[in-house]
């Protein structure tokens, strides 16, 4: 059996899918190792969290973003066609959302996490979706690949359902995690998932 240490990183370089080796610094690697760090932190979530509804979707989802890793890490024009994230994947997301917003309680104001382990965890989640987004945006600076739109897209929208599991699970145990009571409720009401 051969080892995961194969030693042709230790000078500070990687493969990209299709043959092309860059510096661990590249964008791309940036890029997908956001997104692996999201899929960690996301099986941390569903590992603390007891509800089976959001666990099931949550590791959906990780394995999902192995296919919009390899989108990123497949090399522009090298030997392989890089693959594409199918707007059905968007779909469900934009769907799961639109569910999940349709709760009563769920979106009321400004949301201040922290009283449930796991609804934090999702929170945790969800800022390192949104780092991955900005690292994503950035690469299309450099990288114009049409299959990178989608991907773009798909984040965007995993950012808000990540959001969105936090205040279920709140909602569910009965925790109101709205940063205002009502005697202080000036300004906008909406909750954001920034």
């Amino acid at each position: 059996m051969s080892s995961i240490a194969t030693k042709r990183g230790d000078k500070g370089e990687t493969n990209l899918i299709g043959g092309s080796r860059v510096p661990k610094s590249d964008l791309r690697v940036e890029a997908y190792g956001t997104l692996d760090e999201l899929g960690s932190q996301i099986a941390f979530a569903r590992s603390i969290c007891d509800d089976a509804e959001v666990n099931e979707r949550a590791k959906e989802i990780q394995k999902e973003l192995f296919l919009v890793n390899s989108v990123i890490a497949t090399v522009p024009d090298g030997k392989r066609t890089p693959p594409e994230v199918p707007e059905a994947m968007i779909d469900r997301l934009s769907e799961e959302v639109l569910r999940i917003e349709a709760i009563e309680g769920i979106i009321g104001d400004w949301s201040l996490p922290g009283d449930l382990p796991a609804a934090a965890a999702f929170d945790v989640a969800r800022t390192v979706c949104r780092r991955a987004e900005r690292v994503l945006v950035r690469l299309t600076e450099t990288d114009d690949r049409p299959q990178l739109a989608n991907v773009i897209t798909y984040v965007n929208r995993l950012s808000d359902l990540i959001w969105l599991y936090g205040r279920l699970l709140e909602v569910r145990a009965g925790i109101d995690s709205r940063l205002r009571d009502e005697t202080n409720i000036a300004g906008n009401k909406w909750s954001k998932a920034w």
